[in-house]
């Protein structure tokens, strides 16, 4: 675990008796985190649940940290501007990297629309972070809509909405880039399953 700043001199890491390699011996599989990034609606979350019940099945230790679910507690605080989204990417990069430690295999859906905040979850996380970029384009996430979120945005009753008023950039060389958009949901998890088992992360 890389050494990190805080606040009070006063606080030392506990180096656990218990480590991650004696973890992921007994869970038959490697920690990681499989990073799903796209706009809303590119079918993140879908994908994530649906790579996470086939891992399961397959008898992998597996936590999807959804991006509306830690809004309900652990980011509770935070709203959508710019500086709000930092610290909310920070705080999931953080309890990530304690899942791994955990040698689970740990998958995020989060929009994380800058380059700059998935590159500090990366720098956390060092190659245990494998970014996977929902490739769906901004019609076809608008023609789902399934929130209702893109008409509020169209109409100005949502600022700093990520596609209308606030940029995503896209991952320029992710680990793994799937067609949402077209592929059926069946195919896409079978390519991140195959990528997986590719890097032995899992048995293949």
């Amino acid at each position: 675990m890389p050494e990190k700043m805080t606040k009070s001199s006063n606080v030392v890491w506990h180096q656990a008796q218990v480590s991650r390699e004696m973890r992921e011996k007994q869970n038959a599989h490697r920690g990681a985190v499989l990073w799903f990034t796209g706009l809303s609606g590119a079918g993140k979350s879908t994908l994530a649940h649906a790579v996470e019940e086939k891992l399961h099945r397959m008898g992998c230790r597996t936590f999807v940290i959804d991006g509306d679910n830690v809004r309900h507690g652990l980011c509770a605080d935070l709203g959508f501007s710019d500086v709000d989204r930092v610290e909310n990417i920070r705080r999931v990069g953080e309890v990530a990297g304690l899942f791994v430690q955990a040698g689970v295999l740990t998958l995020t859906a989060f929009i994380s629309p800058f380059r700059e905040d998935r590159a500090r979850v990366r720098s956390i996380l060092g190659d245990d972070f494998i970014e996977v970029h929902c490739d769906t384009s901004l019609d076809v996430c608008e023609s789902r809509d399934v929130k209702g979120l893109y008409k509020r945005a169209r109409a100005g009753e949502i600022s700093d909405f990520t596609g209308i008023s606030s940029p995503y950039e896209a991952p320029e060389h992710p680990e793994l880039r799937v067609d949402t958009g077209t592929d059926d949901l069946g195919v896409c998890v079978d390519q991140v399953i195959a990528y997986l088992a590719g890097k032995r992360v899992i048995r293949a």
